[in-house]
């Protein structure tokens, strides 16, 4: 599993599209409360101009009206008894009306007033300019004679209401406007931050197997310091695994030859001993040597796995590798009936893998069958057509914490057999480069005890 797959940390991505997107949002609002204290202000300025232009307009026409009439200076008309006239506009049908305005005397009578202004005068001093109450805004135009003064007057609801609407005509779209600009920031973001995920990837796919460097040419500037880093630590690893490698490799080979020179030295040796001391000496000399010689030739695999060897781009005939294998094995054991193979009919294994890598698990799989497996009883190996290779032998049934130990490298487990404990390391090296997996069962499938090894190959 890839270690970026278990992240648990908090998401960059996420806090950045949280943050943009309560940012936004707050500087929305604080623009709409911004533009709604300009339009109050902007609205007053604009009812105040109206009224006053409404009043100086209806003085001339008030005046005229008056003197045509004869109300002007005429007793019985501006008696304190006299209830002031009504202007008749389409607002005496029931309209509501936006300004209501009096025309009063110097001595405050009110001459005529609007359909809904009150009969009695306004509370407004009579004087030219603007003038308030808690109700209402209030003009004062005067007559060059300052004969007749028009109070017009313009109610705070008024211009509350048109506050109110402007305020809900700028906060509605906000509804719509804010998940619509959360969902562009995500897209934006998830855009953004894509070649993060394509660098993570990249990085991901880097092993002992596949240590080229990243073309950091493709990547965004602030991300190429990044690839350049890694570039150079995959050049010191790559220096460190090679030196190792080689390391490795030349040991176990140059310990082959002088290794087998001293094994058949002893052999020789011990065929020419007759005193039991000294040939049980030298068989355990022989014994010695036969180990370090399997040794040497599990470094020198573990070498190879180490390299790569196990990619390939051919298709391979893996049913012909194993049935070469199983012949191998037949010709050098003193027991061929042992190794039984069971290959359904028809059953084929091919596919775009390394024969040598195949080789190589085969050969550690099966070895440790004959070696750990109750002696004398068989080692099975199972082909079947589409399915996995399995290789099951007679053993005393493990517990799941004795399978995860014997995967270790240099584990051997609870046996008493010879052994170098790397043949399952270098199976799992290899099957990972071939895409392929190991599953290790105990007890075997179908059975109440042995041990069974399941080769995957994608």
């Amino acid at each position: 599993m890839s270690l970026f797959s278990r992240a648990t940390g908090p998401s960059m991505t996420r806090r950045l599209i949280l943050s943009l997107t309560f940012a936004m949002t707050f500087l929305w609002l604080l623009a709409v409360g911004l533009g709604l204290v300009v339009m109050e202000e902007e609205l007053a300025e604009i009812f105040d101009g109206t009224l006053q232009d409404t009043a100086e307009r209806l003085v001339p026409l008030v005046v005229d009206d008056l003197e045509h009439r004869g109300m002007l200076g005429a007793p019985s008309d501006n008696s304190p008894g006299a209830a002031p006239q009504q202007l008749q506009t389409a607002s005496s049908s029931g309209d509501h009306e936006y300004l209501i305005y009096q025309v009063r005397d110097p001595s405050g009578r009110v001459l005529i007033r609007s359909h809904d202004a009150p009969e009695q005068a306004f509370g407004t001093p009579l004087k030219a300019g603007f003038w308030k109450n808690a109700t209402y805004q209030f003009y004062t135009a005067t007559s060059e004679d300052r004969r007749i003064f028009v109070q017009v007057a313009d109610a705070f609801e008024n211009r509350e209401e048109a506050v109110r609407e402007g305020a809900i005509a700028l906060f509605l779209p906000l509804i719509l406007l804010i998940p619509v600009s959360g969902m562009m920031i995500w897209l934006v973001v998830r855009r953004a931050v894509r070649p993060v995920g394509e660098l993570r990837r990249e990085i991901e796919t880097k092993d002992g197997g596949n240590m080229e460097p990243i073309d950091a040419s493709i990547l965004p500037r602030e991300l190429q310091p990044i690839a350049v880093s890694v570039n150079l630590l995959m050049t010191r690893l790559r220096t460190a695994l090679d030196a190792e490698r080689e390391f490795t490799s030349n040991s176990a080979h140059e310990l082959r030859t002088p290794i087998a020179g001293a094994l058949a030295q002893t052999q020789m040796l011990i065929a020419e001993l007759t005193d039991s001391p000294s040939r049980h000496r030298a068989g355990q000399i022989e014994a010695s040597l036969t180990r370090l010689s399997h040794l040497a030739e599990k470094l020198l695999q573990l070498s190879r796995a180490e390299a790569g060897i196990g990619i390939a781009d051919k298709p391979a005939d893996l049913g012909r590798i194993l049935e070469m294998v199983l012949t191998d094995f037949w010709r050098g054991m003193a027991n061929p009936s042992r190794l039984i193979f069971h290959r359904a009919p028809g059953a084929q294994l091919t596919g775009p893998f390394s024969e040598d890598a195949f080789a190589i698990v085969l050969r550690n799989l099966i070895e440790n069958a004959l070696v750990h497996g109750r002696p004398g009883e068989p080692v099975e190996v199972f082909l079947e057509d589409g399915g996995p290779v399995r290789i099951v032998n007679a053993a005393p049934a493990m517990t799941e914490a004795d399978l995860a130990s014997i995967r270790r490298r240099f584990s051997r487990g609870k046996t008493e057999a010879a052994g170098s404990g790397l043949g399952l390391s270098i199976v799992e090296r290899l099957l990972g480069q071939m895409n392929g997996r190991l599953q290790l069962l105990s007890p075997a499938s179908g059975r109440n005890d042995g041990f069974e090894a399941r080769i995957f190959l994608a």
